[in-house]
């Protein structure tokens, strides 16, 4: 029998074939969790691991989840809603389809994870961890689907929280600049100045994204619930000027 902090735990993770999703899908199964992988990308399936391609916000793609969870493991304990997209451009400029887009992956997603999982989670007095981003909470310029989104997930989380606490515990991760791979095609000055609005003075890993999301997923957290965890290094305490 594992020993780890999600040992005999079920998993589910969305955006799991790379950046902070695949860093979370490692560290569970380092915790001893069985892990659905969810992803538009095929993955390859392993001891500890199944995938599942879809997309996160087609319901069709949730049932297959749950159906999966059920059948395959009887039990979900953990839902990591994690897969994300982002267009860069201002309100004037963004094309509907592509504010539709960022909402549905980003947000919508989230609410038919639970949608279909609801139940799975209450059986098993489960955890729920969203990932939200720093742009929930300041504005940069050429992202208003994306924050809206991620604002919204702050929202969701706690409404979540209360809708199905006891039973269920929902909280929301907010990553800062997190070297992913997001970050190619982006300049090196822009790099620079992302690395020095930081406490920390450097990006921060996705593993350390995953720690966090971990730590929220396990019975180490088993009093915190409807709240947010920033992990930016710092980068939303720093305001240079006065």
């Amino acid at each position: 029998m594992g020993r780890g902090l999600l040992s005999e735990k079920v998993a589910v993770v969305t955006g799991a074939a790379s950046g902070i999703g695949a860093a979370v899908v490692e560290r569970f199964l380092a915790e001893d969790a069985r892990v659905i992988a969810v992803d538009m990308a095929g993955q390859s399936a392993r001891p500890g691991l199944v995938t599942i391609t879809g997309d996160v916000a087609d319901v069709a793609t949730w049932r297959r989840v749950a159906d999966l969870a059920r059948t395959e493991f009887g039990r979900l304990d953990v839902l990591h809603s994690n897969a994300s997209t982002s267009v860069g451009a201002p309100a004037h400029e963004l094309a509907e389809a592509d504010w539709d887009r960022q909402l549905a992956v980003n947000l919508k997603a989230a609410y038919l994870a639970v949608h279909t999982c609801a139940g799975l989670l209450r059986e098993s007095g489960g955890a729920v961890v969203l990932t939200s981003s720093v742009h929930a909470l300041v504005g940069m310029p050429g992202h208003p689907a994306y924050a809206a989104a991620k604002g919204g997930l702050i929202s969701l989380g706690r409404q979540l929280a209360v809708e199905y606490g006891p039973a269920v515990r929902v909280n929301t991760v907010l990553p800062g600049p997190i070297l992913t791979a997001a970050w190619e095609g982006i300049g090196e000055e822009d790099r620079r100045r992302s690395v020095a609005s930081t406490v920390a003075a450097r990006f921060g890993r996705p593993d350390e994204v995953a720690a966090a999301v971990t730590f929220l997923a396990s019975a180490e957290s088993s009093y915190i619930t409807g709240t947010t965890l920033v992990v930016d290094g710092g980068w939303t305490a720093v305001k240079d000027s006065a």
